[in-house]
């Protein structure tokens, strides 16, 4: 894609500070980090969205980042990390390039994810939404985009 900033990086049009490369991933320095570390690993092939990834290509994205996870807490003492894949902008996606956030953490860093918890209504409605994913589940790969 020619507009798409993580697709200049892959090509060296934009620099970038390679800590990883391989034939399906790239990953490299965060230019606006959560914490000092902080890495995207992100596919060589332009996908916008993680539900279009190959599976091999998407499996080494978590696999490399767990690496640099393991190895950002050795060398650089960070007690924890976490993965992050946000899919589409309603999720907080900016770059429409698929990317794996590996954000070091240290156990007073100040940084919260804001996450919430929202019950739902009743054990009716849990089972419902169960049921609804395990239908479309069962009906293959090819039938859940």
């Amino acid at each position: 894609m020619e507009n798409c900033i993580f697709c200049k990086i892959i090509a060296g049009d934009i620099p970038s500070i390679k800590i990883y490369e391989d034939e399906l991933v790239y990953a490299f320095l965060d230019i606006a980090p959560i914490n000092p570390g902080h890495v995207l690993v992100i596919p060589k092939e332009h996908h916008e969205s993680a539900s279009t990834i190959p599976e091999a290509t998407a499996g080494r994205m978590f696999r490399i980042g767990s690496r640099i996870g393991i190895a950002l807490k050795r060398e650089l003492d960070y007690d924890a990390y976490n993965l992050h894949l946000a899919d589409g902008a309603a999720a907080g996606q900016v770059v429409m390039h698929a990317h794996l956030h590996v954000v070091p953490r240290g156990v007073e860093d100040n940084f919260h994810w804001n996450w919430r918890q929202l019950p739902y209504a009743d054990d009716a409605a849990r089972a419902a939404v169960a049921e609804k994913l395990i239908r479309r589940l069962a009906n293959g790969p090819q039938n859940n985009d």
